[in-house]
C-alpha cells in the first residue's frame, strides 16, 4: 500500500514515543517513513531526564533534502520544542510542502510530566502551524493549554475543538483517554460537522507514545489517499490493540506493541 510519511519531531531513546513510535507506526500500517529530527531525549519508562536541541539548520536541511528527493504524501508534525524550531519549520512548509496533507501533534508534555514545548512556543505553535494543518491531534490537557481553558466533560471537548477549528487547522480530533470513566470519546471536528469515535478503557500503565502514535497513524492513511474519518477509525483501532498486546518493559509508563498487525478492519 505504501504512503510516504515525514515525520518532523524528537528522539525517544526508550524507544516507546516520538521519532522511534511513529517510524515504527508507519511501518506496520504499510507506509514509508522519513524522518526530520528536532531533538534528542534520554528517556525510559520513568520519564525524560535530558533533552539535546538539534542544530535549527540541520533541521531545515533533513527536510528540504527528504522532501526534494523522496517526497512525502503526507507529513506528521510532533514535538518542536521551541518557538525557533516552529519557524524554521513553517518556514519550510512554505516553501517545499504546500497542499500535502499535515498532521500536528501539539506535544507538550511527556506522559510522565516532563515539559516538551518551552512557555513561550505556544503562541508560535498557534499562529503558525495551526492553521497549516489538515488536523491537529490534541489530547486534553494540550486542549486547554492552547485554549487557556479547562475541559471537563464530552460537550466541553466538541466546544473546545470548534474554538481550535476556529484558529484555522481543517480538522481537529480531541482526544478524551484524560477523561474518567472505562467509556472512551475522541471528538472529530472537520467542515462535516461532529464525527464521534469510541471505545473502552483499558487498565494498564503501559501507555508511553500512544499520542505519537496515533498521529502517525492517522497520517499514514491520509498518505494512502484515505479519508481522515477513515484514517482517525483505523488508527484508533491500531493503537487501541498496541495497548492491549503491550509488551510490559520498564517500571513506569512503558511502551505500547506497535508490531502488531491489523489482520482485519472494517473502516467507513
Amino acid at each position: 500500500m505504501q504512503g510516504r510519511v515525514l515525520i518532523i519531531a524528537g528522539s525517544d531513546s526508550g524507544g516507546g514515543a516520538g521519532i522511534q513510535a511513529d517510524i515504527k507506526t508507519v511501518t506496520a500500517l504499510d507506509g514509508f517513513a522519513t524522518t526530520a529530527i528536532t531533538a534528542l531525549t534520554a528517556q525510559n519508562t520513568e520519564g525524560v531526564h535530558g533533552v539535546m536541541p538539534v542544530d535549527i539548520a540541520f533541521i531545515r536541511q533533513q527536510m528540504e533534502v527528504v522532501l526534494r528527493d523522496i517526497g512525502a504524501d503526507s507529513i506528521k508534525i510532533g514535538m518542536l520544542h521551541n518557538a525557533e524550531v516552529i519557524n524554521v519549520v513553517y518556514s519550510v512548509l512554505g516553501a517545499a510542502a504546500a497542499g500535502i496533507p499535515l498532521v500536528v501533534d501539539p506535544v507538550m508534555v511527556a506522559k510522565g510530566g516532563a515539559s516538551l514545548l518551552n512557555a513561550d512556543a505556544a503562541g508560535t505553535l498557534r499562529k503558525k502551524l495551526l492553521p497549516l494543518a489538515t488536523v491537529i491531534t490534541p489530547n486534553i490537557p494540550e486542549a486547554e493549554a492552547l485554549l487557556g481553558s479547562s475541559i471537563g466533560s464530552v460537550g466541553d471537548m466538541e466546544e473546545a475543538a470548534r474554538a481550535l477549528r476556529a484558529m484555522g487547522p481543517a480538522a481537529v480530533l480531541v482526544k478524551g483517554g484524560h477523561m474518567e470513566g472505562d467509556e472512551l470519546v475522541d471528538l472529530l471536528v472537520d467542515e462535516d460537522g461532529v464525527h464521534r469515535f469510541e471505545t473502552r478503557r483499558i487498565h494498564t500503565v503501559h501507555t508511553h507514545g500512544t499520542g505519537c502514535s496515533l498521529a502517525s497513524a492517522i497520517a499514514t492513511g491520509l498518505a494512502q489517499g484515505n479519508t481522515l474519518v477513515y484514517a482517525v477509525r483505523r488508527a484508533q483501532t491500531y493503537v487501541a490493540e498496541a495497548i492491549r498486546t503491550a509488551p510490559g518493559f520498564g517500571s513506569g509508563h512503558g511502551p505500547i506493541n506497535h508490531a502488531h498487525t491489523l489482520h482485519s478492519f472494517r473502516g467507513v
